[in-house]
């Protein structure tokens, strides 16, 4: 049987730009786009939690998708968020993409109604059988408020060939042995937080769908290979050099931080949409010290 469907190593999660008057910069979004692949990335994914898909509309993600795919072509896949806590919702968003030509979708385990194990199977089932796409399930239990358990993704991993991976957004390395000893061998796991790539590699993850990529991409990607390749001294110090940046990032709700650092590379404004919030001057201030410490080594 052949293998599943390969997304790449480096998913970078990207932002959405906006102006001041907090529309969507579409001319950046284009601009930062070809940067990242031309920096590291495989892969880009659209509309997800870092692109603050809850406060886009799909007229407006649909018009992303569109906008990036055009400036890539095919230098990179194109994944796209397609996730809801509406089951009903999250198929016909499904359907709707898959006629715009995406790689794959990413479907975040269903928010806020918090269903038990048997309704993820159920949810996750009623997508996979409505398309063709490749689906990379995300769970965060941080953000959903729920976990997705082991036996759970095991078991839609086996059903369904067209679900390929999961990003694992919750940072124990029991449940990552756990998931590459209970599913097949061909299903994906990737590192849904930066920091726990290296380890998680270790253990058989495939990669990462990362936040840091959009500045540190090449690194992250050459850390990577040079674990791959059996130099593993060489990417335990690159994880360390990282480590502080990596870590920074998070330190106000995901995406402000990486905005922040974007707007100081001159790449993007660093504008978000209420209820978020831009940095306060003096974490701006913490934020930079760790990247100017990490650009002078």
């Amino acid at each position: 049987m052949s293998k599943r469907y390969d997304a790449g190593e480096v998913v970078t999660a990207m932002v959405t730009p906006f102006n001041k008057n907090k529309e969507i910069d579409y001319k950046k979004v284009e601009e930062l786009a070809k940067y990242l692949v031309k920096n590291g990335s495989d892969a880009i994914l659209v509309a997800g939690t870092t692109g603050e898909c809850p406060t886009l509309t799909n007229e407006e993600e649909l018009e992303l998708l569109s906008v990036i795919k055009k400036a890539v072509g095919d230098k990179a896949k194109i994944i796209m968020g397609a996730g809801s806590n509406s089951t009903e919702t999250a198929v016909k968003m499904t359907k709707r993409i898959e006629k715009e030509g995406v790689d794959a979708i990413l479907s975040v385990v269903p928010y806020y109604n918090k269903p038990s194990q048997a309704g993820m199977i159920a949810h996750f089932s009623a997508i996979a059988e409505t398309t063709k796409l490749p689906i990379i399930l995300y769970n965060i239990p941080g953000r959903t408020g729920v976990n997705m358990d082991v036996s759970t993704i095991k078991f839609l991993a086996e059903k369904y060939r067209n679900i390929i991976a999961v990003k694992q957004s919750f940072p124990d390395m029991d449940t990552i042995s756990e998931l590459r000893l209970a599913c097949p061998e061909d299903f994906v796991i990737y590192s849904g937080d930066d920091s726990l790539t290296l380890p998680m590699l270790s253990i058989g993850v495939h990669g990462v769908i990362s936040v840091a990529s959009h500045l540190w991409g090449n690194e992250i990607k050459t850390m990577i290979h040079n674990f791959k390749t059996g130099n593993f001294n060489v990417a335990k110090n690159m994880h360390l050099k990282l480590y502080p940046v990596l870590k920074k990032i998070f330190m106000a709700p995901n995406p402000v931080p990486i905005k922040a650092a974007l707007e100081r590379a001159g790449l993007i404004s660093n504008y978000v949409r209420l209820p978020l919030v831009p940095l306060a001057e003096e974490q701006k201030r913490e934020l930079f010290e760790v990247i100017d410490a990490f650009n002078k080594d």
